[in-house]
């Protein structure tokens, strides 16, 4: 397969971040819908808690591990066996083993679903488990369908076609936001797994023209004793064992928030929507196009090119994450009253999912280059240190939770911890490079951090400007035209400001796209 240049790789990022930001922007709509219809309480808390089930789950077996293993093996048959062959045979076998180890537990949870489900929530209302029971019940087949839609999404991205796996969350979305408008009155919060299993069968349907194009099949391979799939389980092992630390910590904080006050889970849930949509635009995009590029780097043995794509990677979060945690920051109530405070959503929803979104903002920039190093040493087929940095990241997360719950932080303690942990795994993460004295030039990227930093400082002044003309308590009367529009002022003033000045110092996006590889 030819190689990507550099400007390629940033014409594939803008494309999947245009896919990802419009897949996030209907995110909002769905949980707008689900505020205004269900509000903040016990029965959203409920909602929320199931869901985050299967949705964190996936990172094992759909998009997270499995494809961690699986792409760069991948990537490495594509590369050595132009016909295909043996990337459809491996493709085949993945879906095999999803459909052994994923059917077996969604039986379980059709016919005994609260042996499961004791293990992840502690809702002390018994009506409130028996809600969270009926929910699990149907909501846990998601995994099922997202795990297969991940096999599809990693073999065309592994072609270099990164808009139509980009683009497959929307149908996910606005599956659930057409079954929650419909039914919503008949089906109450069933009305969303209802959208949450469509969904996840559109994002299949419309991969797989383009999967069927390229030769592949969907029909699952028994046979596991081929050397590539051999290869894909030994990588898969280490980096499972790393994603469940983190899927561990991602529930024990679900776990932590439904023993707390009522609506804790629903704001922790809120929070991460919101600073999930710069990310996932920005950091989960940069990963998603930079990780099969390193993964043939480090299959051709180009270790020095696959360490100048990383810290290209690096770069170009630094761009765009550092600013995005300051304008959630400085904006989080005002964003979310506008878009959620409506029907049973209150000022004081608000003022707590608020609260959780500013404790998650500082760690923005490091979860993004803790997961793009990660996918690095990954690349390299070094799963050993990541293995032991997740372990070291978990550990202080889950910590420093219960240490700033025993303060009184209540749910914001979650998100406090983990920003402070995310800052020290990254921080051992870079370490490991610098162990293994792979000559990589920091010199640059750290001039150009810099210059980002020092480019935030108009931008800060210009945002508390706004915060004093414009006081916060104006929009806790709830969502409307007149707030959307002076959100708009504030948010678009402050970015042109740092556009200014990003462009002053050539480091706006389309200069660095200008930039040929």
């Amino acid at each position: 397969m030819k190689e990507t240049t550099r400007r390629q790789s940033l014409l594939s990022t803008l494309g999947v971040m245009a896919g990802t930001l419009g897949s996030r922007l209907l995110g909002f709509v769905k949980i707008a819908l689900i505020s205004m219809f269900f509000g903040a309480g016990r029965k959203a808390d409920v909602l929320n808690a199931v869901f985050n089930i299967p949705n964190n789950f996936r990172k094992l077996l759909a998009e997270g591990a499995l494809s961690s293993a699986f792409i760069p093996e991948l990537s490495r048959q594509i590369v050595s066996d132009p016909e295909g062959k043996g990337s459809r045979n491996l493709s085949r076998s993945i879906l095999g083993l999803q459909m052994l180890i994923l059917v077996p537990v969604s039986l379980v949870c059709i016919i005994q679903p609260q042996i499961l489900l004791r293990l992840f929530v502690r809702f002390p209302d018994p009506a409130d488990f028996d809600l969270a029971i009926r929910l699990f019940r149907w909501m846990w087949h998601y995994i099922l369908l997202i795990s297969v839609s991940a096999v599809l999404m990693a073999v065309l991205n592994s072609h270099n076609h990164f808009l139509i796996p980009a683009l497959s969350p929307l149908l996910f979305s606005v599956s659930v936001i057409v079954s929650i408008l419909i039914w919503h009155e008949s089906l109450g919060v069933f009305s969303m797994v209802a959208g949450v299993l469509g969904g996840g069968g559109f994002q299949i349907l419309w991969q797989f023209p383009l999967y069927r194009k390229l030769g592949y099949s969907l029909k699952p391979r028994l046979h596991f004793k081929d050397e590539a799939f051999q290869r894909v389980m030994k990588q898969w092992i280490p980096v499972l064992i790393t994603s469940s630390i983190f899927t561990v910590n991602s529930q024990v904080a679900v776990l932590l928030a439904t023993g707390l006050d009522e609506g804790s889970t629903t704001a922790l849930s809120n929070a991460i929507v919101f600073w999930q949509l710069p990310f996932g635009i920005f950091s989960a995009s940069i990963t998603t196009v930079l990780f099969p590029k390193m993964s043939r780097q480090a299959g051709e043995g180009n270790i020095q090119a696959m360490g100048e794509t990383l810290l290209q990677g690096v770069h170009m979060l630094s761009v765009l994450l550092i600013p995005s945690s300051l304008l959630l920051m400085a904006f989080g109530p005002e964003m979310i009253s506008t878009a959620l405070q409506r029907g049973e959503f209150t000022a004081k929803n608000t003022l707590l999912a608020a609260r959780v979104l500013f404790a998650y903002c500082p760690g923005m920039f490091f979860v993004g280059t803790y997961n793009l190093f990660q996918r690095s040493y990954y690349s390299r087929r070094n799963y050993r240190f990541p293995l032991v940095t997740a372990l070291v990241t978990v550990t202080l997360d889950i910590a420093l939770s219960l240490l700033f719950i025993s303060f009184g932080w209540g749910v914001a303690s979650l998100a406090w911890a983990n920003s402070l942990a995310f800052l020290a795994g990254s921080g051992v993460m870079v370490s490991g490079y610098f162990k293994e004295k792979l000559g990589l030039d920091y010199k640059p990227l750290a001039r150009q951090t810099l210059k980002v930093l020092a480019a935030q400082i108009p931008m800060v002044l210009v945002i508390l400007a706004f915060k004093r003309f414009i006081p916060v308590e104006r929009f806790l009367e709830g969502s409307g035209w007149h707030n959307l529009g002076l959100l708009a002022m504030e948010g678009l003033g402050s970015l042109a400001v740092l556009f200014l000045f990003y462009s002053l110092m050539k480091l706006d996006v389309m200069t660095i796209l200008r930039r040929r590889g």
